[in-house]
């Protein structure tokens, strides 16, 4: 990846979903983006109140288990194109950028390229959730930290960390887990934990449809439940979590419909830029 480079990329998180949890510094680098590369689980709200109308608005969400996510590569790539082009990039993504986003990837390839770059921070998913949900992560004699963690069925997670896992000496976090709930519990039993270990599942925190469910460890695998969360969710476990019923504020919504848009097809980037460059000539002429 050769020649002048022309911008610079911000890395913004735009927050679990709630638009006014977007802050102040990403509000103003928004209002001055040239090109916005964003996710699938960004608020639309926020793209049509904050970013600069005239924006090339081009979106790289990702999916589990869909074939339209945009492959990590092809991301990486549009990055280094556009700071080519444009003063200002903005790469927007859900939650915090710097928790389970792949900036990895992204900063390496600016960083290859001798690209400018900045990170703004964003509210967490696992902070708006917890907020949201009433529920103090770290609340003094309940928890004396937090991990949060990812877990999948082929996640090498050993026998030994599952034993300090089970312990419940801090507050377990897990993201993109859902779908792998029934094993973690199950996991977490078979290294010791306690039975009436609480937990609470978050459907699309923040949002307007979210949806909370609160179990044991031991009455969620007895009862085998065949739960399907919507997505996104996340798990909050130990004993800070039956605070949540004494401390929830929001009430569970009505409509547990998909919140954030579901991909439906392999983003056309090509004819996508073609089109804001047509517009772009037609306003000139």
């Amino acid at each position: 990846m050769k020649g002048e480079i022309k911008g610079k990329v911000f890395f913004i998180g735009a927050g679990p979903g709630d638009p006014s949890l977007l802050t102040i510094k990403a509000a103003e680098v928004l209002r001055f983006a040239d090109v916005v590369l964003t996710d699938r689980l960004v608020n639309e709200a926020i793209i049509s109140k904050y970013v600069n109308p005239a924006a090339i608005i081009i979106p790289v969400g990702k999916q589990g288990g869909s074939s339209a996510s945009k492959p990590q590569d092809e991301i990486n790539t549009l990055l280094y194109k556009m700071a080519k082009r444009y003063n200002t990039v903005v790469r927007l993504k859900g939650g915090d950028v710097s928790v389970f986003s792949n900036i990895l990837d992204e900063l390496e390839t600016l960083r290859s390229a001798n690209i400018q770059y900045e990170i703004v921070p964003g509210i967490s998913a696992a902070s708006g959730a917890a907020a949201y949900a009433g529920i103090p992560l770290t609340a003094r004699e309940h928890s004396t930290g937090v991990r949060i963690l990812t877990y999948y069925q082929t996640a090498a997670i050993s026998s030994e960390a599952w034993k300090d896992l089970a312990r419940f000496e801090d507050t377990l976090v897990f993201y993109m887990s859902g779908n792998s709930l029934h094993n973690i519990v199950y996991k977490l039993i078979e290294a010791g934990a306690d039975p009436n270990i609480p937990f609470a599942v978050i459907e699309q925190a923040t949002t307007s449809h979210q949806y909370i469910q609160t179990f044991t460890l031991e009455d969620y695998l007895l009862k085998n439940y065949e739960t399907t969360f919507a997505s996104p969710s996340l798990v909050i476990m130990g004993k800070v979590a039956a605070l949540h019923s004494r401390y929830a504020w929001l009430p569970n919504s009505n409509d547990r419909s998909p919140f954030f848009t579901q991909l439906q097809s392999h983003t056309d980037i090509t004819a996508l830029l073609n089109d804001y460059q047509n517009q772009a000539n037609v306003s000139r002429s």
